[in-house]
């Protein structure tokens, strides 16, 4: 019972940004640096224990992440184009919050193979090392939605509901205090999904380039999940939640990319 009160005052922020000394440090921008490092460093040694070499990873990542940056920010404005109406300067503000993930994937991905077919190497094997390091740079990223207050649910008086100041609720529900913390949800997801990842490279024998196809079916039967008890004003297509659909034909192609290569006759190798 003590813990259920607990967390039914599961706190908000004070502030979406943190102070040391005269620096001001927006949370969202860290823990989004944060998720990077952690990602590179955890790619690094999975790399590393292939025989690769780490420095592989640094020099991908430096093309790949601002890559994915600004994919992911032109996905959402591009998706959610009418928050900017009038307001277009904001485009740029970055530290507010706005990433979609699948712009970020799209061209974090295509920078990085094409970092990889200049310095030699096979895309297959380097998306292989990398698919458990995303989701989890994800989810620590996700941190930032929570300074932000930003990306919660619908109302509900759950014992982990999270409480949101009133400027940050929709104002259908103006007059509701507590919201599923469903970026929390994805971030947990993604930890899960992660480990399961690196599980599966480790026991199961998979063709090379099935765990990132794997990563890309997870993260978005997920985010179809999460995206569903989303409350926050979305772009529609034929009503549906634009990141619903896109989610959908992702896990559908993910899935079939897995089944189709997983069939195939071709020799299979440790992933």
């Amino acid at each position: 019972m003590v813990a259920a009160l607990i967390l039914a005052s599961f706190p908000r922020p004070s502030s979406n940004a943190i102070h040391l000394g005269p620096f001001q440090v927006r949370a969202y921008g860290l823990a989004i640096a944060i998720g990077v490092v952690v990602a590179v460093w955890f790619a690094q040694r999975r790399w590393a224990a292939r025989g690769g070499d780490p420095g592989d990873i640094s020099a991908h990542a430096v093309w790949a992440v601002p890559a994915g940056l600004l994919g992911a920010r032109l996905y959402h404005v591009i998706t959610d184009w009418q928050r900017f109406q009038g307001r277009w300067t904001h485009v740029l503000f970055i530290w507010e919050g706005g990433l979609g993930i699948p712009g970020g994937l799209i061209a974090g991905v295509a920078a990085g193979a094409w970092a990889a077919r200049r310095r030699g190497l096979t895309v297959g094997p380097l998306l292989d090392v990398v698919a458990p390091a995303i989701p989890i740079a994800q989810a620590i990223g996700r941190l930032g939605n929570w300074f932000n207050q930003e990306l919660f649910g619908r109302p509900t008086d759950l014992p982990w509901a999270l409480r949101i100041d009133a400027e940050h609720r929709p104002d259908r529900y103006a007059d509701m205090a507590t919201f599923h913390p469903t970026f929390l949800y994805e971030a947990l997801w993604n930890v899960a999904l992660a480990m399961l990842l690196v599980w599966l490279g480790n026991r199961a024998r998979l063709r090379t380039g099935t765990l990132f196809a794997l990563y890309v079916a997870g993260y978005a039967l997920g985010r179809l999940w999460v995206e569903s008890l989303r409350s926050d004003p979305a772009s529609l297509v034929l009503g549906v939640r634009v990141n619903i659909l896109v989610s959908g034909i992702a896990f559908a192609i993910a899935a079939a990319i897995t089944v189709v290569r997983e069939r195939s006759a071709r020799p299979v190798v440790m992933t």
